[in-house]
């Protein structure tokens, strides 16, 4: 009998609203039934955006949009299960990551922000949800991020190898899963994925990404800006780490940037490129150098210049999609909070302290009936 939950996630991109349908009924191999991307609407995608310039003490305000935000939700499940042919009825639950407006893990009184209001999606779908997942973890010393290496273990990992799991979407995480049950897994945000490159090419070109890094194959990738740019503290910081928007943006691109050196808007785009695939890169040397394996999922596992130049940097080891092993890569994440939202549900913990740094394991999110 299926055992159906729904996964909703909107990452740091923006770029809209992945919703998946999960069947759990075989524990060992989830099966991804049916998925839909829910585009935002443009008046609420500018609010968006405009609300990660407000200052922490005015967070407040946000509280119309995100009553939007949960009436887009759930726009957005309707029609992922109209598509399915599936009833409301059969969902168990649904998981839903909401959009991150605010991710503050290191300062004195640390929380992360996502909106996208539970109560809203819970009485429009008649589904209850389980939301607010980084929170616990936050609360038990950890950086309640990433979550989703704890789901990369239990549908990636393998007896045989070693394997790395690469998840590049606006920020890129990576999770080293050991073959050997005795040893931790490790996770953790490399920096940034294609947030900087989308931000560039949406600035200087028009345009909302960068497809296949075509535009990035034009430029000439510029050795000081790189040097530069990777020598930012996150960079050389241990894990458990993570970051986000707040950290890598346009702002921060501009301290980088030598006004006195005249370079191409193509060639900053390659170096952006370059950027994302060199930090990914340095940290699978420095702290996975034995796997064999980097398996990707997200949108960057879409960008095929991208995804030559993290071989490029890693020729000891088979860099490639997520598809070759059943899951189509820009849906790896929806299933995971689809997962997390099982794990509520059967009161199993969905964090990884070896991950986050929180000090022990704890069950995460927040449950809201109908």
């Amino acid at each position: 009998m299926p055992e159906y939950y729904v996964g909703l996630m909107s990452g740091t991109s923006m770029d809209g609203i992945d919703a998946a349908l999960v069947d759990f009924s075989n524990d060992k191999a989830p099966e991804l039934i049916h998925q839909y991307s829910h585009p935002w609407p443009e008046d609420v995608l500018k609010e968006l955006m405009a609300s990660r310039e407000l200052p922490d003490e005015h967070l407040d305000q946000l509280h119309n949009l995100d009553i939007r935000l949960g009436e887009i939700f759930a726009d957005a499940t309707l029609s992922l299960l109209k598509e399915a042919k599936v009833s409301t009825g059969d969902i168990i639950a649904i998981g839903n990551h909401g959009q991150t407006i605010r991710h503050r893990p290191d300062i004195s009184q640390p929380f992360s922000l996502q909106i996208g209001d539970a109560k809203t999606l819970a009485q429009k779908t008649g589904i209850r949800v389980i939301s607010d997942f980084r929170t616990a973890d936050i609360e038990a010393g950890g950086q309640g991020a990433p979550l989703a290496p704890a789901f990369h273990q239990a549908i990636f990992h393998s007896n045989d190898e070693d394997r790395g799991i690469l998840n590049i979407g606006g920020i890129a995480n990576l999770t080293l899963l050991p073959r050997a049950q005795n040893k931790e897994v490790i996770g953790f945000d490399t920096g940034p994925g294609n947030n900087l490159m989308d931000a560039w090419i949406k600035k200087t070109y028009g345009k909302i990404y960068d497809h296949n890094g075509d535009y990035a194959r034009t430029g000439k990738i510029v050795k000081e800006l790189l040097s530069r740019c990777l020598g930012d503290d996150y960079f050389q910081s241990i894990p458990p780490k993570s970051t986000g928007f707040e950290q890598f943006n346009l702002d921060w691109l501009s301290t980088k940037i030598d006004a006195d050196k005249k370079c191409s808007d193509a060639d900053i785009q390659a170096t952006l490129c370059e950027l994302t695939a060199l930090s990914i890169a340095n940290d699978v040397r420095k702290y996975a150098q034995g796997i064999k394996r980097l398996l990707v999922c997200g949108g960057g596992a879409h960008n095929a210049y991208l995804m030559d130049r993290i071989q490029l940097a890693l020729p000891e080891c088979e860099v490639e999609s997520t598809q070759n092993y059943g899951i189509e890569p820009g849906w790896v994440e929806a299933m995971a909070f689809a997962w997390l939202a099982r794990q509520h549900i059967h009161n199993l913990p969905g964090n990884l302290p070896s991950v986050t740094g929180a000090r022990e394991e704890v069950i995460l999110g927040k449950a809201t009936s109908c």
